[in-house]
């Protein structure tokens, strides 16, 4: 096997012309460039110098393998130089996937601080609600998933292959009309709304409201589903109906003639930034992790 170090050696001799002066270039001994010269030999298999007196020359492969040599020094000093700046933070990406009221109220902070602190380093952003984004991370499809679980739920997603980072727990608010008879209550039972007809969310937001409800002892009316949060404070708003958000969702939207309403008994979902063991060793990926964290803690 050629060595790198092997190839700088052979350079100098050729460039300088004696072993002397290629070690005074190298900052080493002439027995070092010697020993290293025999070295490179025995692993290419054949000669590479013809020593005659005080004068020496390349063979035929001495100067196949120099002229080689420029282009892999090269090449390996670009790769170390961008190594370092990528373990230095110059420069990196980073592929993000969020749920959509995370990417309108943690992510943005988090990026433009990332930012500020590390201006090489790229972030891509796409949406997706868990388990697709946990799926697309365990595929290698993107670095960091911001995702988040129900407590108590029913069949809830495993992370232990992965490198879990918590960063908040999200209530979920109940949202009525502002004329609603509940509207200007501190507390509302679920059960409460029982009569009243619902507008459903996102899919899991959906499947958690039915598990709620039922554990209320009914099953909601869904007049509309809608995966949108600004349409579903826009019904509610409009009259048309009540609903249940996760209180993350309801500061992306600030809904207009919505009272929010505090649920009994709590239900909560934990956010958290997940990534794979391998990954969370990269800095800009830890970098990310961190600057989610302090966005979350504001």
């Amino acid at each position: 096997m050629i060595e790198a170090r092997h190839l700088r050696v052979l350079r100098a001799v050729a460039t300088t012309g004696s072993f002397s002066a290629a070690a005074r270039e190298l900052g080493c001994t002439q027995p070092a460039v010697s020993q290293q010269m025999k070295a490179l030999e025995a692993s290419v298999g054949t000669p590479l110098l013809i020593r005659s007196g005080r004068e020496m020359r390349l063979t035929q492969a001495g100067e196949a393998l120099v002229r080689h040599a420029a282009g892999i020094l090269a090449g390996l000093t670009a790769a170390e130089e961008e190594v370092a700046a990528i373990a230095g933070l110059r420069a990196g990406r980073v592929r993000l996937v969020s749920f959509p009221s995370g990417s309108s109220t943690l992510v943005p902070t988090a990026l433009a601080a990332l930012r500020g602190a590390h201006p090489g380093t790229r972030v891509s952003l796409e949406e997706a609600e868990p388990p697709r984004s946990v799926g697309m991370l365990r595929e290698g499809d993107c670095d960091v998933a911001l995702a988040f679980r129900y407590e108590g739920a029913a069949g809830a997603e495993e992370w232990d292959d992965l490198v879990v980072r918590p960063l908040l727990t999200d209530r979920l608010v109940g949202l009525v009309p502002e004329r609603h008879r509940l509207a200007h209550a501190e507390s509302v039972a679920i059960g409460e709304l029982a009569e009243d007809p619902w507008i459903a969310g996102c899919p899991r937001c959906r499947g958690q409201l039915v598990e709620v409800c039922e554990a209320a002892g009914f099953t909601p009316r869904i007049d509309f589903a809608t995966d949108d949060y600004p349409a579903v404070a826009g019904l509610v708003g409009a009259g048309l109906g009540v609903a249940v958000l996760p209180q993350l969702a309801v500061e992306s939207v600030r809904p207009r003639r919505v009272r929010t309403v505090a649920l009994e008994p709590a239900v909560r979902r934990e956010i958290v930034a997940l990534t794979l063991p391998d990954l969370a060793q990269v800095p800009a990926v830890a970098a990310t992790l961190d600057q989610l964290a302090r966005a979350a803690a504001r």
